[in-house]
């Protein structure tokens, strides 16, 4: 951009707000504009100043963070992004399926040594935030809930048959994922595993609330746990996620990422040892996020023989991780998400319009 980012910083906690804005105004490309303490402030501010960016805080007095994202929303849509200290509570998770762009862990007093991780974050998701397209937004989010065309890349469609379904995601992945498994009539006969770019303590939750909203069975991923059909296994969000053969069986292996991985839980490793467990049985997923997690893991898929679906950029929040699989010339379909439902289940399935 040729100008800072304006973030508007809307928290009822004051050493919150003062945190926030000095992260973020350790970067030149970023201005605080401004800060309110509650919801009903927070518009004001809003319309005032017509920021690019805000960060919302959840539970405050007078109007909540809820009322003020539905409003904005609805209203002047803005890309917002979460600041949220509740990892057990699925808030944030429906403040995405509302309409915000991404979360963060709110900043502790006690645990200044990973206010550097921390600032960094919520730079680039500030950034990144400002960047995106409005309109797609609210498309996104709105009433119709997406795109059901289909581009096909030149590869021929086999009848391709999927025994183990993986999904990586990342920016814009939780109600792209709440979207896809709460639409399902009957449970889909394969085992399903998911890493979902995310910080840890939240994945709990999170799997607990898609497990509300869907057939299917939803749970964090746990060391040792069996890959059954029907069963969709989240990764944890300070861990990697391996598939490995025991006893005759697909099992989970959680393991801790190494320093340099950038990106965590990391699809790469997910598609990879999927490969490597269920062969040219496996049907990789990837939907939308930033960055190019997930790329190396199409790579061992296809030498595997396995099949690749991504996102049509129609419905990306951010085309990114979608783009860079599709380039790799081997994702057999490219499908907004309003049409990824359908293609799962003919794969896994076996039987088109099953539901």
């Amino acid at each position: 951009m040729s100008r800072p980012v304006r973030v508007l910083v809307v928290d009822d906690s004051a050493f919150s707000r003062v945190s926030i804005g000095k992260m973020l105004e350790t970067d030149a490309r970023i201005r605080v504009v401004g800060y309110a303490m509650n919801g009903e402030e927070g518009l004001k501010k809003l319309l005032q100043l017509e920021p690019d960016v805000v960060t919302l805080d959840l539970e405050m007095p007078r109007m909540g963070g809820f009322g003020l994202l539905r409003l904005i929303m609805q209203n002047r849509p803005v890309p917002v992004i979460v600041v949220s200290s509740h990892s057990e509570k699925p808030d944030v998770f429906k403040a995405l399926e509302l309409g915000a762009v991404d979360f963060i862990a709110k900043p502790a007093r006690a645990k200044s040594s990973d206010l550097y991780a921390l600032r960094q974050d919520l730079i680039s998701k500030v950034y990144l935030a400002a960047q995106l397209s409005v309109k797609k937004i609210r498309q996104r989010f709105g009433a119709e809930g997406g795109s059901t065309g289909k581009q096909i890349l030149p590869l021929p469609p086999a009848n391709h048959q999927a025994t183990a379904l993986l999904i990586g995601a990342s920016t814009g992945g939780p109600p792209a994922l709440h979207q896809l498994f709460s639409s399902l009539k009957v449970k889909l006969p394969v085992p399903i595993a998911v890493a979902q770019h995310m910080p840890p303590g939240f994945t709990k939750s999170f799997a607990q609330r898609l497990n509300e909203y869907s057939v299917l069975d939803v749970k964090e991923a746990e060391d040792g746990d069996r890959m059954l059909p029907g069963q969709v296994l989240i990764c944890p969000g300070n861990k990697n996620l391996e598939l490995r053969h025991f006893a005759e069986a697909v099992r989970i292996r959680l393991v801790d990422p190494p320093t340099e991985q950038i990106y965590t839980p990391s699809v790469d490793v997910l598609f990879r040892t999927g490969a490597c467990a269920y062969g040219l049985n496996v049907l990789g997923v990837v939907l939308t996020g930033m960055g190019n997690d997930g790329t190396a893991g199409v790579l061992e898929i296809s030498r595997h023989g396995g099949r690749i679906l991504a996102e049509a950029e129609e419905s990306c929040v951010v085309y990114g991780m979608p783009k860079e699989a599709a380039q790799t010339g081997l994702v057999e379909k490219i499908i907004p998400l309003g049409g990824m439902l359908q293609e799962i289940e003919n794969r896994c399935c076996g039987v088109r319009g099953h539901s």
